[in-house]
């Protein structure tokens, strides 16, 4: 059963009217019943389209928050061959928050690390909602080092709320993990391509998202803190999310005017929750076209060119 979010309850009584009308076609062959469905059918498909077309900055905010949207295991089932997870960080233990590994992406070895939520209860709960702890961190910069080792670009899915900020994550030194994770992006000598594919929140993200391209679905988010962290910091009043939203400038749109990204993957009418498996091809289209342009560079190149786009952000002359 489809999971509607509270701006499409539209959307949702049409489509049930859909479904109820589909049952009984199935039971009754009638002429004026199957006229009446696809009247219904159309309407309901231009109301998703018109409802999708001029979404807010929170609304988009509750759709990269989506339960159903596509997750790090679903690229990796549908993008990556003979995927082999890397574990622990050396230091202290295996973090479930984020994965990664090395496998193959359409013929091309890389190194792919990305948050998992989780797709239940149970999954939540094992992958901490997304939210790493340093030896999450810590281990992503072990596997980037090891990707620079073997000559293997590294394909990053940035999908979380942000670091986890329990009191254990800070006292084992959260922070200075999260730096020396963006430091190593910053040093390698193999591409980085990283693609935000629902929320990319705070330093959480930016630890593994400091990449040579940077893309993100059409309806994610990026941040420097989610807005009801960062309601509660500006007006000491979480309840106001929605200004947070709408003036921090979070969409995929709004930073790719600011020049913060280097483009956008489209997502099917309605969300990626809807057509997981078309949004999943289109951002391995994405990627592989981006490493490709990687091929001829050398390690000083790639390395000169991802420093100098970071120091060009905010210029103005």
């Amino acid at each position: 059963m489809r999971t509607y979010l509270d701006f499409e309850k539209p959307i949702a009584e049409l489509e049930s009217k859909v479904a109820q009308l589909k049952a009984l076609a199935a039971e009754q062959r009638s002429v004026s019943i199957e006229e009446e469905l696809a009247k219904l059918e159309a309407k309901a498909r231009d109301a998703l389209e018109e409802t999708y077309s001029g979404l807010t900055p929170w609304q988009k905010t509750q759709v990269a928050r989506h339960p159903e949207r596509p997750h790090f295991r679903h690229y990796i089932e549908t993008l990556v061959e003979d995927f082999t997870p890397l574990a622990g960080d050396r230091f202290f233990a295996e973090d479930q928050a984020i994965i990664g590994g090395i496998g193959r992406l359409r013929g091309r070895s890389a190194m792919v690390i990305g948050h998992e939520k989780g797709s239940d209860t149970e999954g939540r709960i094992k992958h901490n909602f997304g939210m790493a702890r340093p030896e999450g961190y810590r281990k992503a910069a072990r596997l980037m080092e090891l990707a620079d080792r073997f000559q293997l670009p590294v394909v990053s899915l940035v999908d979380t709320a942000g670091a986890y900020p329990g009191i254990g994550a800070e006292e084992r030194g959260q922070a200075e993990a999260i730096a020396r994770c963006t430091d190593c992006c910053l040093s390698i000598g193999v591409p980085i391509v990283s693609v935000i594919i629902g929320e990319g929140g705070s330093g959480g993200a930016v630890a593994i998202a400091t990449a040579n391209r940077i893309y993100m679905l059409e309806h994610s988010i990026y941040t420097v803190a989610s807005p009801e962290a960062a309601a509660s910091i500006l007006w000491k009043d979480s309840t106001r999310a929605v200004d947070a939203a709408t003036n921090m400038k979070i969409t995929a749109q709004d930073l790719l005017r600011l020049g913060i990204i280097d483009g956008i993957i489209a997502e099917p009418i309605g969300g990626a929750h809807r057509d997981g498996v078309e949004v999943v091809r289109a951002a391995g289209d994405t990627i592989v076209q981006a490493l490709a342009s990687y091929d001829d560079l050398t390690p000083a190149e790639i390395r000169k060119q991802r420093r100098e786009k970071f120091l060009a952000m905010g210029r103005t002359a």
